[in-house]
């Protein structure tokens, strides 16, 4: 039975209410398995794990802070993420995450921002670089598993000291849940509101859709918790379904939490899908693998085989999203028996926009509307959308958010689309400039080739790389600096991109920069009669060349 039987008994069917009903129908049934290093791994039930949330709801309420006061999360995704967002609901807060690699720039502004009251701090690689962030006189609540030197409350000792908090609060659908962070077309983070109503009917649609998801289901979180699409499908969609939720230890045991987990449901990045792909064809290479399938009784023990290797032999929906994927990906796991499921959503909307639906898939195509949810082509290809899971708007920005719908409240996506017969959503490109890679991390890479710019010789930049692990930079020199010592002026650039990268976000830290040797002009049609870069043009125009330079691994290249 999955959350969609049930549902429509609730009062409000709010994220607390399912909680609750788990915690009373199912106490003993796992909810969090932790791998914890060394080997260790514990599982809490969900009568454990809601308790740990209740006993730290009462540590918040003992600290009387205003009703709805932002508490920020900043820890990679594990079991005790999902406990302190349930307990900061529990509580009556805001939960205000943090991406683990954030820079110590774009924690400050985020802790300033959102005005947060507390800090839960969690799993990171590197503490000491962002101490000095951190808000002075901030409380902090040290998690399990934060790393040595993190000053603050410890989580053990608050769980040990205060008592479950009674009873079954409900917060109204209209209430604040959290602010989710996100880089506009600026670079700089703007926060999306979401009530505990748009996060519910997200959740309730997509149930309408996979009515079959809860108890019994397992799956594997490895994404960062802070991106939506995580939080929506392991951490929000745990507590309205019912699942088993594992969590990954690092990158080194992927393949071993993979196997422990044996996840039913999958969800990740186009990324890893290729990659999985690519370490198959290193030990089977295409064409043998291709020949092996074609024939009846060997395809089938092949196809078993590799999935089981994989771990993925027991997944009943396989999902990916948050940035394209490559139509070869898909079609190579089709022929696996492993049919994809495409997505397509913004934190705008809680992700809640467009999904491919089981027997109804098209290749290059992200799926038809989620039920609910509107949408239509603008006059210059933006795809608009009208969603159930719609932000309340940006905190503290309310011309940003005038601005980012029309007038009878479509959304804005700044994606260029196509729908076909059967209304099935194609994205084509960006109206806007800002894009994402394969991580589905947004680049605003004009302030980038700002910094970029800032070089003397350098006369024009274009940083690009939708789709790719990171973005590069095509450069354009001065004519007369071309002239002078290559040398010299590669030694020059090398330490200006080093420099300019060690300012940059992880995921927006450039690959490599290319010097390019055609000139840009409006008469060969890659800029502007006023001498602006056209970007789309540019990327066309070199695209060709990406892999290889891709392929090179140099930091700085020459056309």
């Amino acid at each position: 039975m999955g959350f969609a039987d049930y549902t429509s008994r609730f009062t409000t069917g709010l994220c607390l209410e399912h909680v609750y009903h788990w915690e009373r129908t199912q106490p003993e049934a796992p909810w969090l398995t932790q791998p914890l290093g060394g080997g260790k791994v514990v599982t809490l039930s969900w009568r454990e794990g809601v308790a740990e949330a209740r006993r730290l709801a009462t540590y918040l309420a003992s600290l009387e802070l205003p009703a709805g006061s932002s508490i920020g999360l900043l820890s990679k995704g594990t079991a005790y993420w999902l406990i302190a967002d349930l307990a900061i609901f529990l509580a009556g807060h805001v939960s205000v995450p943090m991406y683990s690699t954030s820079s110590a720039d774009m924690v400050r502004q985020i802790l300033d921002h959102s005005d947060a009251k507390l800090l839960f701090v969690g799993k990171l690689d590197a503490w000491e670089p962002l101490r000095g962030a951190i808000t002075p006189g901030l409380p902090l609540v040290r998690m399990p598993l934060a790393p040595e030197g993190v000053d603050g409350a410890r989580w053990e000792e608050l769980v040990t000291a205060h008592a479950p908090l009674a009873g079954h609060p409900v917060r109204g659908p209209d209430e604040l849940a959290t602010i989710v962070y996100t880089s506009g077309s600026t670079g700089k983070p703007k926060g999306v509101m979401h009530t505990h109503g748009s996060i519910a009917r997200t959740c309730i649609g997509i149930g309408d859709v996979y009515p079959t998801i809860g108890p019994g289901h397992r799956l594997l979180s490895h994404l960062p918790l802070a991106h939506v699409a995580e939080r929506l499908v392991a951490g929000i969609g745990s507590m309205f379904a019912g699942f088993h939720v594992f969590f990954t230890e690092s990158l080194q045991t992927f393949p071993a939490d993979l196997q422990r987990a044996r996840p039913t449901l999958f969800f990740t990045v186009p990324r890893l899908w290729q990659k999985f792909m690519l370490a198959v064809s290193e030990k089977v290479p295409p064409k043998k693998l291709a020949r092996m399938l074609r024939v009846p009784l060997l395809g089938r023990y092949v196809r078993n085989k590799l999935l089981r290797a994989l771990g993925l032999d027991a997944v009943e929906f396989a999902v990916t999203g948050s940035a394209p994927i490559p139509p070869s990906v898909l079609e190579w796991y089709a022929r696996l028996g492993l049919h994809i499921l495409d997505g397509y959503g913004m934190t705008e909307d809680f992700g809640y926009s467009h999904g491919t639906r089981p027997g109804r898939s098209r290749i290059g195509y992200c799926g038809e509307p989620q039920p609910g949810v509107e949408r239509r082509i603008d006059e210059n290809g933006e795809v608009l959308v009208k969603s159930p899971g719609a932000m309340l708007g940006y905190f503290k920005e309310p011309e940003l958010t005038a601005q980012s719908f029309t007038e009878d409240r479509f959304f804005r996506t700044g994606d260029r689309g196509e729908i076909d017969e059967l209304g099935r959503l194609r994205i084509t490109g960006r109206v806007k400039e800002l894009f994402k890679t394969s991580k589905g991390k947004y680049i605003a890479p004009v302030p980038i080739e700002h910094e970029l710019a800032s070089h003397p010789g350098v006369e024009a930049v274009c940083v690009t790389g939708a789709g790719r692990v990171q973005p590069f930079a095509l450069v354009l020199l001065g004519a007369d600096v071309m002239t002078g010592d290559r040398d010299a002026l590669s030694a020059g650039l090398a330490a200006h991109l080093e420099t300019v990268n060690a300012r940059l976000e992880s995921h927006e830290k450039l690959a490599f920069c290319v010097v390019v040797k055609e000139p840009w002009l409006p008469d060969n049609g890659l800029l502007t009669p006023t001498l602006k870069i056209k970007r789309g043009e540019i990327e066309r125009h070199y695209e060709p060349h990406v892999d290889g330079w891709y392929a090179d691994g140099r930091p700085l290249l020459w056309q």
